[in-house]
């Protein structure tokens, strides 16, 4: 019987076990990832952003995790000598409309204590001479990494520290017990005291084997981008995003300085028919049918009608998904827009079609279910790690709000 089982190998798994080593040496561990290699899924295809936490609620842990998840990720890869690039974030209005919401922005960042450096359109232009903008400001503690490799990290403490990583291993059944949990899975049966379950797209369907109310369901948004030719690698020296809608957990599509010199042009976000599709036109009957059947998707749906249709339309045709990018770097042409992999955002939809903003943690006797932990999730891996292991070592019920914006 092991101490503790953490399932899902991305890195927010990778990160608790990590720390539940740390916290208890010498316990028994094993981590399950389904995949045969870690950090496949959203860690796998994340842009490699190091958020500095512009964008969240003052006091939710949104704010406090990124903030120090950042400081603790360029840590990690000093420490670790992962490649790491302090290229700064240059969030700016593209006309007068827009600059209402810049200042929010930029209040809420003094609010977080995030330092910005406020410009205008003459020192944007000095900046960034290929970007339009009438204003902006400058985040200069943004930064890139690879976090597979930083995921990578992790994993070897968790291998030096005695824990077991198991790969190729789905769990198909949960049965909770007064004293132990039994996991079935595609390999072996185990049992172990204590269960983490931070199963990204799977949250929902892990949390119900456990009994949990299934009053919300994920629900899979792809993120497609596309990447500019080599010739255009050097287009920014920043980072690059628009205002974003302040109703929405999306940032809209931005250029971003990849950390192997590759820029890309995205993401947008559309309704995902499969949760681990992430080839164009991915189809999954049942991922399709559990969201098309949840009211929430439906309620959801209404409230951003005109948003999920401009984001299909700009998914079909690429003239439109150039025309949001134009709006900010009118220099980039159709012929600029390179394929490149699309990602999947895993997003909780509570019943009434609330899409829910904040990490969101549910709880049985002995197992604790991260039922959302939406981006900037990698940047803030440490710390929602060290959160979780403070909550199986308290035994006490998540005090966690579900925090909608």
């Amino acid at each position: 019987m092991f101490d503790y089982v953490v399932i899902g190998g991305g890195i927010v798994g990778v990160s608790t076990a990590m720390q539940l080593l740390e916290a208890r040496p010498g316990c028994s561990l094993a981590l399950f990832e389904k995949e045969t290699i870690i950090g496949t899924h959203q860690t796998g295809h994340n842009s490699g952003v190091i958020h500095a936490g512009v964008y969240y609620a003052p006091g939710s842990l949104k704010a406090r995790f990124c903030k120090e998840g950042a400081e603790a990720t360029i840590r990690l890869c000093e420490e670790n000598e992962i490649a790491l690039n302090r290229c700064g974030k240059l969030i700016v209005a593209t006309d007068e409309s827009e600059v209402g919401a810049l200042d929010a922005l930029a209040k809420r960042c003094k609010e977080n204590q995030i330092a910005i450096e406020r410009l205008d359109a003459a020192e944007i232009k000095l900046r960034e001479p290929q970007i339009r903008a009438v204003a902006g400001f400058l985040v200069h503690t943004t930064a890139i990494t690879n976090y597979v490799a930083v995921t990578g990290a992790m994993r070897r403490k968790i291998v030096d520290a005695g824990g077991e990583i198991r790969l190729n291993t789905n769990v198909v059944n949960i049965r909770e017990n007064s004293n132990h949990v039994d996991l079935v899975t595609s390999s072996t049966d185990v049992q172990a005291r204590r269960v983490i379950v931070c199963a990204g797209i799977m949250a929902d369907r892990m949390a119900r084997m456990c009994g949990i109310d299934a009053d919300f369901r994920m629900v899979p948004f792809r993120g497609e981008y596309f990447r500019l030719p080599p010739a255009k690698s050097n287009i920014v020296r920043h980072l690059i995003y628009p205002v974003p809608n302040p109703s929405l957990p999306f940032l809209g599509v931005h250029l971003t300085r990849m950390i192997n010199g590759d820029v890309t042009v995205g993401p947008n976000a559309v309704f995902g028919m499969a949760r681990e599709g992430y080839p164009r036109f991915s189809f999954n009957f049942r991922d399709t049918l559990e969201a098309l059947s949840f009211p929430g998707f439906w309620r959801m749906a209404k409230q951003h009608l005109g948003f999920g249709a401009k984001e299909m339309w700009n998914a079909i045709y690429r003239r439109g998904y150039l025309a949001v990018c134009q709006r900010y770097c009118p220099e980039l042409t159709l012929d600029d827009l390179e394929p490149y992999p699309a990602g999947i955002r895993a997003q909780a939809v509570m019943r009434d079609g609330t899409l829910v903003h904040d990490f969101l943690i549910r709880q049985t006797a002995r197992t604790l279910h991260v039922c959302n932990a939406p981006s900037p999730a990698a940047t803030s891996a440490i710390p929602i790690g060290r959160h979780i292991v403070n909550l199986v070592l308290s035994g006490q019920p998540d005090i966690t709000k579900r925090m909608v914006q």
